[in-house]
C-alpha cells in the first residue's frame, strides 16, 4: 500500500499538467509543472478561482442556455478556457478543469491543461458558429437603422426641403412675419432631425465611453431615457476608481442599455435601478424593475426580448462573466452580470 501511494505521488509530481489541490481557500498541494508556472507566469490563483466561480454560478443560473439539462446533471467537474498572460508576448492557453474531491471538507483541484491542436479545432467550430450569429445581428441591426433612417430622419428632411421650396416660390407674396414664421418652422423641423440623427451616435457608440469612461457614459444614458420616457432612473455607482478593463467596459455599458430599454418596453414600469458595485476581484451590475415581470421558463421562443436576451447571455459568457435573470410575473425583474477583474485594486 504504501508502495503504490509512492507510485500515485510519482505520477501526480511528474504530471505534463499543472496541478493544484485546494481545501477552501488554501493550497494543499501543486505537483512541479504547477510550481513552474507560478515562477515563470506569476499566475494569480486567486483569479483562478474567482473564474471557477462565475462558472459554478452559471451552471445554477436559470438564464443559461442548458440550464437544468440533463447532460449538466451528470458531470462531475467543470472545464473552462482560460488565456493566461494577455499582455505580454506569449500568451499562455489553456483547458482549466475544476473537479471536487470532497464537498464535505470542501477540498478541489483546478488543473491547467496546454491547449494547442486542440484549441485550433475548438476555435473553427466557434468562429464558424460566432460569424453566423454576429452577421444576424449586423443584419437586424442595419434594417432597424434602415427603418429609422427612412421614417424618421428622412422624412424629416424631406418635409424641410419642401417647406424651404415653398418659402422660395411664395417669398414675393409673403409678408416678412410670415416669412419668418415658416423659416423658424423649417429650422425646428432639422433641429429635431439633428438631434434623432444625434440619439443614433449614440446608440450606435457613446462618446462619453471612450472620452469619460464607463460611469459618465451610464450617467449620460440614464439622463437620455429619463428625458425621453419620463421613468424614474436611480443609479447606485459604488464601483470607486476600480479599473475596468475595456471589453468588459462595453459588455456592461450595453448590457445596462438593452435591459433598461426591455424594462422600458415591455415591463410597464415607473422605476428602474442601475447598480454598478466592486467586489474582491469581480466587478458587478444590475438592472431592477417594478414591472410587470415574466415568466423565465417561457423565454424560449424568439421574440425580441428572448432574442436581446440571448444577445447579453452571449457578450457576457465570451468574457467568462456571469449572466443572470430573476423574473415573476406581477414582482418586476432583476438583470445581473458579474466579471471576474483580473486586478481589482483601487487606483489612487
Amino acid at each position: 500500500m504504501l508502495e503504490m501511494s509512492n507510485w500515485v505521488m510519482e505520477n501526480f509530481t511528474r504530471a505534463s499538467d499543472a496541478m493544484f489541490i485546494f481545501q477552501d481557500d488554501q493550497v494543499l498541494l501543486m505537483n512541479d509543472l504547477a510550481k513552474d508556472l507560478i515562477d515563470q507566469s506569476q499566475i494569480d490563483l486567486d483569479y483562478l478561482k474567482a473564474i471557477v466561480l462565475t462558472y459554478i454560478k452559471r451552471d445554477h443560473s436559470e438564464s443559461d442556455d442548458c440550464f437544468g439539462c440533463a447532460i449538466k446533471g451528470q458531470l462531475s467537474n467543470i472545464t473552462i478556457p482560460v488565456t493566461l498572460n494577455k499582455d505580454s508576448d506569449t500568451p499562455l492557453s489553456f483547458s482549466l478543469v475544476y473537479q471536487q474531491l470532497s464537498e464535505t471538507q470542501n477540498v478541489y483541484t483546478i488543473t491547467l491543461k496546454s491547449l494547442v491542436a486542440k484549441q485550433r479545432v475548438d476555435q473553427l467550430a466557434m468562429q464558424k458558429s460566432l460569424i453566423q450569429y454576429i452577421n444576424r445581428a449586423h443584419e437586424d441591426e442595419r434594417k432597424h437603422i434602415s427603418e429609422d433612417l427612412h421614417d424618421s430622419i428622412a422624412q424629416g428632411i424631406f418635409t424641410a426641403i419642401m417647406g424651404i421650396g415653398r418659402l422660395v416660390s411664395e417669398q414675393a407674396t409673403t409678408s416678412k412675419a410670415e416669412f419668418a414664421n415658416q423659416g423658424e418652422l423649417i429650422q425646428n423641423q432639422l433641429r429635431e432631425v439633428l438631434n434623432e440623427v444625434k440619439g443614433m451616435a449614440l446608440d450606435l457608440r457613446p462618446s462619453a465611453l471612450d472620452d469619460l469612461g464607463l460611469v459618465p457614459a451610464l450617467k449620460t444614458l440614464i439622463q437620455r431615457l429619463q428625458e425621453n420616457t419620463g421613468i424614474k432612473i436611480t443609479f447606485i455607482n459604488r464601483l470607486q476608481a476600480i479599473t475596468v478593463p475595456n471589453d468588459i467596459a462595453i459588455v456592461l455599458y450595453r448590457i445596462a442599455q438593452e435591459a433598461m430599454s426591455n424594462a422600458i418596453k415591455h415591463a410597464d414600469t415607473d422605476e428602474i435601478t442601475l447598480l454598478l458595485l466592486a467586489h474582491d476581484k469581480r466587478v458587478s451590475l444590475e438592472v431592477i424593475d417594478t414591472g410587470t415581470g415574466f415568466d423565465t421558463q417561457k423565454m424560449t421562443q424568439p421574440n425580441g426580448r428572448s432574442l436581446g436576451l440571448l444577445n447579453m447571455n452571449e457578450r457576457v459568457k465570451a468574457l467568462n462573466g456571469v449572466f443572470t435573470i430573476d423574473s415573476k410575473v406581477g414582482e418586476g425583474t432583476s438583470v445581473k452580470v458579474e466579471f471576474p477583474v483580473r486586478s481589482a485594486h483601487l487606483e489612487a
